[in-house]
Order: C-alpha cells, then structure tokens, then sequence
C-alpha cells in the first residue's frame, strides 16, 4: 500500500500515513494534497490551498523582478584635442553615470594624423581614470578599435546601492521643507 509522509497546513509533522487517509484529511479540511518531494522515500506530500501557494508563488517572482536592477552601459567620446572646460564637461558625465550605478564606455576618437600618436590617447585617458577613481575602476583597459581607443570603467557602487542611496537622500531632503509641526519663514511673516 503506497505511503507519503504527510506535512500538515501549518507545517507541522503528521507522519507517514496512507495516501487514502492523507486525501480524506485534505478533503475533511478543504485544502489540496500537494507531493512537494517526490523523490524521497517515502515521498512528502503537504496539505496545502494551492491556488494560494500559486498565487504567492508569482507574487514573490513579481517582486523580485520589479526590484531587479539593470546597468545600463553609457558611451561618452572624446577628440584628442580636447578643450579644458569640455573635458571638464564630459568628465561631469562620467561621474553623474558611475554614482548612477552606470559602466562607463570612454571613446578617444583619432582624426587624420591622429592616429599615429597612440600614446596621448592612453595618457588622455589614465588621466581620466585617475580623477574618478574614488567612484569607478577600469575594468578593461585602453584597447584601440579602428580609429577610435576604447576603455570601460565601471562603477564601485552597484546600480541597486546607488538607486537606495538616491532615494534616501531625497527623503532626506524632503521632510525638512514639509514638516507641518515645525514653524517656517512664511508663518513667521504672517506673525508679525
């Protein structure tokens, strides 16, 4: 006569009983009789609701997805004669993508006789790495593709802190201007 051992709604021990019997309980307390493992001897079967166990089941999947955070690679190119204030510029760039959580891809793009002078495309570029280092490391360093040099930095905070850290900045900030039981510059004008 074929046994399963049973586990009861609450995940209680019952014991290993008849899969008659463990069908009656299941029927006598309106629940399913679910075999979660199979392959044991002998095999486990648990009273269960299982639309409800389905249910929670997607909801769980639902939520992993929805906090599922994708980094996202951004592209930003340089010329070889590049001015001050726009490396500055660009460099901003970068910085606002790696605290985003964000890869950097950094092209250096070499025009005519350019590309004979790989060299100050590499010292362009380690000088870059440099003054972001406190908020991403290269990952692959300066290779040259074509006309153009290409290096990938990524970030030392990953997409998920990054976003949390956003967050808890902007809510940091909020309150302060909209806290009902603090008085404010308006209500003291109104005062006097």
């Amino acid at each position: 006569m074929p046994e399963v051992r049973l586990v009861g709604a609450a995940g209680e021990q019952i014991g290993v009983v008849r899969i008659e019997d463990a069908l009656r309980m299941a029927q006598e307390q309106d629940l399913d009789l679910v075999e979660v493992a199979p392959t044991s001897k002998p095999p486990v079967a648990k009273l269960m609701d299982f639309g409800k166990f389905k249910y929670e089941a997607a909801q769980k999947v639902r939520e992993a997805r929805k906090n599922q955070v994708n980094t996202i690679l951004k592209t930003v190119r340089f010329g070889l004669k590049i001015d001050a204030h726009d490396y500055g510029t660009k460099r901003g760039q970068i910085e606002r993508f790696l605290k985003a959580g964000d890869k950097v891809k950094v092209i250096v793009v070499f025009r005519g006789r350019e590309q004979s002078r790989p060299e100050m495309g590499i010292k362009l570029l380690q000088k870059l790495a440099e003054e972001v280092a406190e908020l991403g490391a290269v990952e692959s360093n300066p290779s040259i593709d074509g006309r153009n040099m290409v290096m990938v930095i990524g970030p030392l905070k990953n997409k998920a802190d990054a976003k949390a850290e956003a967050k808890k900045a902007a809510e940091k900030a909020a309150p302060v201007a909209a806290r009902p039981d603090q008085p404010n510059e308006s209500d003291a004008v109104a005062a006097e």
